[in-house]
């Protein structure tokens, strides 16, 4: 079993002056290109194309460097909400074998992968060694999703802009709607992160998973309300 998670615009500085080292050897070409594509920007230049705040600008600085930057597993790597209550710190080695986090510079890392900071996201465009200007979807082809094909069973956690990056057939996908008061529903950032990190937490720690039905098992062993719609599997929590 594999849980996918979506990677955080907002990353932990800081880690080991070791070798970058990452799973899915069949992305190393596309991790190369755009590896190499970003250390031939100019920092201005990436600041402007990538939307990289003033205040970040260490950030671009950062991504003219990656192969010689300090590194850290990439489930430290990743901040926020979704990551607060997923609280990897406290997961046993066996929890966090079964996590993975999707990325536009990496295609996909699995959670002990020792990765740089970077700031690149599924809507960014690099400047390719030939002039172009390609989507990250256009990069990443059908690479990820025959990367992620090799996996006996994804839990797919990633927002749509990430899913885009690497489609797998056959995952069992996660929303999670919001109940208000009226009794409507909607899909609210926060709670979506947050309810994510805690399922990925049960589903980690728990059991050997290979259904959508069990998957719902674990949810609602945690105390969560659960629908399922083929392969989409919805968390309704109420706003508090």
């Amino acid at each position: 079993m594999l849980i996918l998670l979506p990677p955080s615009e907002t990353k932990a500085p800081g880690g080991e002056r070791d070798a970058m080292s990452v799973s899915f050897p069949a992305l190393d070409s596309v991790r190369a290109s755009l590896i190499d594509d970003l250390s031939a920007m100019d920092v201005d230049e990436m600041m402007a194309l990538l939307k990289i705040p003033k205040t970040k600008r260490e950030e671009a600085v950062e991504n003219q460097s990656l192969r010689s930057g300090p590194v850290m597993p990439a489930i430290y790597r990743y901040t926020g909400v979704l990551y607060d209550a997923l609280d990897p710190e406290t997961l046993p080695d066996e929890a966090i074998r079964r996590l993975a986090v999707g990325s536009a510079l990496f295609g996909v890392v699995r959670a002990d992968d020792m990765i740089p900071r970077y700031r690149v996201s599924a809507s960014s465009k690099v400047p390719a060694a030939d002039g172009s200007l390609p989507t990250m979807r256009a990069r990443w082809g059908s690479a990820v999703s025959s990367a992620l094909a090799q996996e006996p069973f994804v839990v797919d956690m990633r927002s749509g802009a990430y899913e885009k990056l690497g489609p797998v057939d056959g995952a069992v996908t996660v929303r999670v709607e919001s109940v208000a008061p009226d009794g409507s529903r909607k899909v609210v950032s926060h709670f979506n992160k947050h309810y994510k990190g805690l399922l990925a937490r049960a589903l980690a720690r728990g059991p050997e998973v290979a259904s959508i039905g069990e998957v719902a098992e674990v949810a609602e062993a945690a105390g969560y309300a659960v629908e399922i719609n083929g392969l989409v599997l919805t968390l309704v929590v109420k706003e508090t």
